[in-house]
C-alpha cells in the first residue's frame, strides 16, 4: 500500500495544487481516466470545504490529505482539525451542526454526486472526508 501525504496551509490558493496531486496519483494508481476529473471536482470541494472551515474556526493547522493507493482501489482523505460538536453534547461551536452552512453542506451534496464511495465523519478532533475509487490493474505484459 502506498501513501502520500499532502499538508498545505488553510489558504484558497493551494486547493488548486491539492487537486493536481491528487489526479496525477490517481492516474498513476490506474483509476480510470474517464474519472479523473470527478477525482479532481471531488478533491477540491473536500479541500475547499475543509480551508473554509479551518478560517472561520480560527484553526492555524494545516489541511492533510492522504492519498493512499491499494491493490484494487484508491482513497483519497481530507480531513480538517476543526472540533465539531459530538451528538449528545451541548452548546453551540464552530462544529455544531445546527451553524453548519448552506455552501458547507452543498458541498457535501456536490462530493457524494460526484463519489460513489464517500464516507464523512466528525469528531471532537476534527473531520474527514473519505473518498474512494476502483483501480484497473496495468495490463501484463507477455514477452
Amino acid at each position: 500500500m502506498a501513501t502520500v501525504e499532502l499538508r498545505f496551509s488553510a489558504l484558497p490558493e493551494h486547493v488548486r495544487t491539492a487537486r493536481l496531486v491528487a489526479a496525477a496519483v490517481a492516474r498513476r494508481a490506474g483509476v480510470d481516466e474517464a474519472v479523473l476529473d470527478e477525482v479532481r471536482l471531488a478533491v477540491g470541494e473536500a479541500c475547499s470545504r475543509a480551508v473554509g472551515l479551518h478560517q472561520t474556526g480560527g484553526i492555524s493547522a494545516p489541511v492533510k490529505v492522504l492519498l493512499i493507493e491499494e491493490e484494487k482501489q484508491f482513497s483519497i482523505e481530507v480531513g480538517d482539525e476543526v472540533p465539531h460538536a459530538v451528538a449528545g453534547e451541548g452548546g453551540a461551536g464552530p462544529g455544531d451542526p445546527d451553524a453548519e452552512t448552506d455552501e458547507d453542506e452543498m458541498g457535501l451534496a456536490v462530493i457524494s454526486g460526484l463519489v460513489d464511495d464517500v464516507e464523512v465523519s466528525a469528531g471532537e478532533h476534527g473531520g474527514l472526508i473519505k473518498m474512494t475509487w476502483p483501480t484497473t490493474p496495468p495490463p501484463t505484459i507477455l514477452v
